[in-house]
């Protein structure tokens, strides 16, 4: 018996425990980096951890794998954790690796041949999703070992994954395809597509409810709308007020989307403009656009707090929500301005991981 496996068997029978007046759980945030390609600039390597409760202090640097053969660090693809494991887990362009939440050690580190992109863990912290990188597969893999269980290959050029809140369905967005495909987790053979959208899907994100989905696409300053239950675009939206222009990274206007966790505002990414733009939400009426955020440098990627009373950019502002104010930035040991695209809040009680946010800004209503 691993390790692993060990710890899911106690916590198993032990719980979680709910007595009254048992503390409430203490917040964290942890940001992988090199989160932005494999810049060593923006925080270095490693994954570093802060005080999301105690005004985003730095508390420390976990040391993570993933070096290429010339000492350089690879790209962190993506982040996400088990609760049933206490394991956070990290993808880079070419491994996954899994981390004990408790001893901060590597307690596995997997090699693909077709390489790692964004991950996403099923609810019951049993299952991962691993997309190759921009290649046909998903490898489904066993949380606990990392071994491999299954391969879906809607080969549309594999890139980022969302594993539906009620465990039942897991979303799978290609680069190079304007459909995305979901997937029976009960069976994968059982898929169906949503689109078509105005080109490549990139950066998504999906309400509670998992009845809509929200898209970036190539070539688009703005997003648009889906049905994930009848399977069609609902509508676009194009940012007014602001024009394209060159981008440093990902090759796409809007890349980073993100809904806050009441499902009141879509927060929209525009890297050469420097902004997040905000809309207001109502149902199926179109979104409105409401305001523009200034950020240091161009976004690729945005999330929330559960509570919704942060938002993360990936340029590392920390902002309020309801003030649209940057209330701080984000600065390592050693106060350099840190940045990263792979970033989620876990929430602690007694050293055990008692619940988690995501890397992606889902929303939160059922």
């Amino acid at each position: 018996m691993t390790l692993i496996q060990l710890y899911i068997l106690l916590y198993s029978f032990f719980g979680f425990t709910s007595q009254q007046g048992i503390k409430n759980p203490h917040r964290y945030l942890y940001v992988a980096v090199p989160g932005v390609r494999n810049y060593l600039e923006y925080g270095g390597h490693g994954l570093l951890v802060y005080d999301i409760d105690n005004g985003h202090k730095f508390i420390k640097r976990i040391v993570t794998q993933g070096l290429m053969e010339d000492d350089k660090p690879d790209n962190v693809k993506g982040i996400d954790v088990s609760l049933a494991t206490q394991c956070v887990y990290i993808t880079t362009v070419h491994k996954l690796q899994c981390i004990s939440l408790l001893t901060e050690k590597s307690v596995w580190e997997k090699s693909f041949d077709k390489g790692c992109d964004r991950l996403s863990i099923s609810p019951d912290g049993k299952e991962i999703y691993v997309p190759s990188f921009e290649k046909e597969d998903w490898y489904v893999l066993d949380a606990i070992t990392g071994n491999l269980k299954q391969t879906v290959s809607p080969n549309s050029g594999s890139h980022n994954t969302i594993y539906g809140p009620n465990g039942k369905e897991v979303y799978l967005e290609g680069l190079k395809s304007p459909y995305l495909t979901v997937v029976n987790t009960k069976d994968i053979n059982q898929k169906r597509q949503v689109g078509p959208f105005v080109n490549s899907i990139r950066p998504f994100t999906i309400n509670g409810a998992q009845t809509r989905v929200f898209v970036n696409a190539n070539e688009l300053l703005g997003f648009e709308v889906g049905d994930l239950v009848q399977g069609n675009k609902i509508y676009s939206v194009t940012v007014n007020g602001y024009q394209k222009g060159p981008v440093k990274r990902h090759g796409c206007p809007s890349h980073g989307i993100a809904l806050t966790p009441d499902e009141t505002e879509l927060w929209l990414a525009d890297a050469f403009n420097q902004k997040i733009h905000i809309f207001s939400l109502d149902g199926d009426s179109p979104a409105i656009q409401k305001e523009s955020i200034d950020l240091r440098d161009q976004p690729g990627w945005i999330t929330f707090t559960q509570a919704g009373d942060y938002a993360y950019p990936s340029t590392g502002e920390v902002i309020d929500p309801k003030t649209k104010k940057i209330i701080l930035t984000l600065q390592d040991e050693n106060g350099i301005p840190v940045q990263s695209e792979k970033m989620l809040e876990i929430d602690f009680r007694d050293k055990k991981a008692v619940s988690a946010g995501d890397q992606f800004g889902i929303g939160r209503r059922k």
